[in-house]
């Protein structure tokens, strides 16, 4: 038998160590099976080339740097991947076991890693919180024992000889206590949360009355603005115009209207125009509220030639604690008509601020604002306040008495009195209580500015704005629409409580007709009042008078002299 029949490769490799056994004697048969030879593999061969070729070039000094830095490299990123396997491995592992390994810092810096990468992952995918609810004011308690928590308004004094208005006493809190109880965040607006300002260039007239500093808001947008919502656009003066007091009607220096948008708490404020008032200081003012309350009156080119013609005016352009704002490009021809505009805009004036305090040009405060404040609206939670008419309390009394003393126009008043009428007013009666009074006492209004108070102003003014200037006849409808869509109330306190912290004056023309006081320590000459004359009658000479004497009227001399007269006698 040869090799060929026993399937052995003669030659090769791997056949030369069973030729030598066969060659020696050896019988196949006792050996151990032959290995077939198998064919190098090609990787192999691969790398016995780059093996050879690595032992060619590596004696040569740059190709050996190269060489021995690539291979440095090779090994430490391998070590890199090898050690960050395992410890990834060994982390879920002790994590999904709940048991961590001992180990330094290398896991824990991991472990800070993966847990801000879940962080940032969940809040990717996750919608973020909503935010806080908004806080609002509501109101407090005075502590107990506090004098003014139990306060009780006595009755008017009984004096026969003084039978009108009078102040009656009211409950202040200290001024440092005032100002401590200032709210932090504003009270809450019933029915609307949003309200922005129509502003329009090209204006087309309504179908009766307004103006085009109010815009001319027709009939319909007049319903639609009654329409309480949670977000408003309304008609509210100065339509025209980049902002209120700059080319809208109204218009203010720019110095003026930089220092009343930086005004972001309290606002006192008041106007003069056609020189109608004198300017009264404000009295009994904390150091506190003259540093942080702005003082504004404002007034028409006319009031300030008066006041500069009478050396109360400087450049300075301030008048005690008032700072003065000339007005220029008034937007009525009527000066109480003017006056309306910051009466009742105020907020709009003062964007930033938060309360406001209006005073006529004809009362002089005497009362720390603060402690108004705090007595008519923080402690009521009123964000609106204003007093009762001392004497009227229907509107429809009112408007008779305007036209009985001439404030306006008859006819215009019967024309907005009847509308009003069709609209649903009716006259006040208690059936409408807790509503104390249809009618306020319009001189003083103490007001926050939130959307709902700002709302009710602006209305009030559209209806000024519409119909005739006597605001205290368009009160009433403003409230009671608003009311019907919301449950926001207003405080409407006493006048006697009004008449507590202002004096009431005299115009200017009622003051310049009357004679100036003695020097003092002289003797006051009261002169008797001239006799009244009667044109009408038919004029009698002297001449033809007849005089006669005086009869003398007996008088009674009483029961004493009836009883004698009426003695009776008895004969005996």
């Amino acid at each position: 038998m040869t090799t060929a029949s026993l399937g052995l490769r003669s030659s090769g490799s791997y056949g030369s160590l069973q030729q030598q056994q066969f060659q020696n004697g050896g019988s196949p048969f006792q050996a151990s099976p032959p290995v077939p030879p198998r064919k190098p593999p090609k990787m192999f061969k691969e790398k016995e080339g780059l093996f050879l070729w690595i032992c060619k070039f590596a004696p040569r000094k740059k190709i050996g740097m190269m060489l021995l830095c690539v291979v440095s490299a090779a090994v430490f990123l391998w070590v890199l991947y090898v050690g960050k396997g395992e410890d990834t491995q060994e982390l879920i592992m002790s994590m999904n076991s709940g048991v961590f390994p001992p180990d330094t810092g290398q896991i824990r810096h991991i472990d800070s890693i993966e847990k801000n990468d879940v962080g940032k992952i969940a809040s990717i995918e996750s919608p973020p919180p909503p935010p806080p609810p908004l806080a609002y004011f509501k109101g407090y308690t005075l502590p107990p024992g506090n004098p003014c928590e139990g306060f009780t308004l006595p009755p008017p004094p009984a004096d026969k000889k003084r039978t009108g208005p009078r102040p009656c006493p009211v409950c202040y809190l200290p001024v440092e206590q005032a100002i401590a109880l200032m709210p932090d965040a504003p009270s809450f607006s019933p029915g609307v949360s949003s309200l922005t300002y129509i502003h329009e260039e090209n204006l087309s007239k309504s179908e009766f009355g307004g103006s085009e500093f109010g815009g001319y808001p027709s009939l319909m947008q007049r319903n639609d603005s009654y329409d309480v919502r949670e977000s408003m656009s309304v008609h509210c003066g100065f339509v025209r115009g980049a902002r209120p007091g700059h080319q809208t009607g109204f218009d203010i220096d720019d110095s003026n209207l930089l220092a009343m948008e930086s005004c972001r708490g309290v606002v006192v404020a008041s106007a003069i125009f056609g020189a109608f008032d004198l300017i009264r200081q404000p009295q009994n003012i904390s150091e506190y509220a003259k540093g942080n309350v702005c003082f504004y009156m404002f007034v028409d080119e006319e009031t300030e030639n008066f006041l500069r013609n009478s050396s109360e005016l400087d450049s300075s352009m301030r008048i005690g604690l008032w700072r003065i704002a000339v007005v220029h490009n008034l937007p009525y021809d009527d000066p109480r008509r003017n006056g309306k505009v910051p009466k009742l805009l105020l907020h709009r004036l003062f964007p930033n601020a938060r309360y406001s305090l209006w005073v006529d040009a004809k009362l002089e405060l005497v009362v720390d604002p603060y402690q108004i404040l705090e007595r008519f609206l923080w402690r009521k939670n009123a964000s609106f306040a204003i007093s009762r008419h001392y004497r009227r309390f229907d509107v429809f009394v009112e408007a008779e008495a305007n036209k009985a003393a001439s404030k306006f126009d008859n006819a215009s008043i019967d024309f907005q009195v009847d509308f009003y009428r069709k609209e649903g007013l009716t006259p006040y009666t208690r059936a409408k209580l807790p509503i104390s009074s249809d009618v306020p006492e319009g001189c003083v209004i103490i007001k926050e500015h939130i959307p709902i108070s700002n709302l009710f102003t602006c209305l009030w003014f559209n209806e000024v704005d519409r119909f005739t200037p006597r605001d205290q006849i368009s009160f009433a409808i403003v409230r009671d629409k608003i009311r019907e869509k919301t449950n926001w109330t207003l405080n409407m306190f006493l006048d006697c409580e009004r008449r507590n912290f202002v004096i009431q004056g005299y115009h200017r023309d009622v003051l310049e007709r009357w004679p100036p006081p003695p020097p003092p320590g002289a003797i006051a000459v009261v002169h008797p009042p001239p006799p009244v004359i009667d044109e009408t009658l038919p004029y009698v000479s002297a001449s033809s008078f007849v005089t006669s004497p005086i009869k003398k009227i007996p008088t009674k001399r009483g029961r004493e002299r009836k009883s004698r007269r009426h003695r009776k006698v008895i004969p005996g």
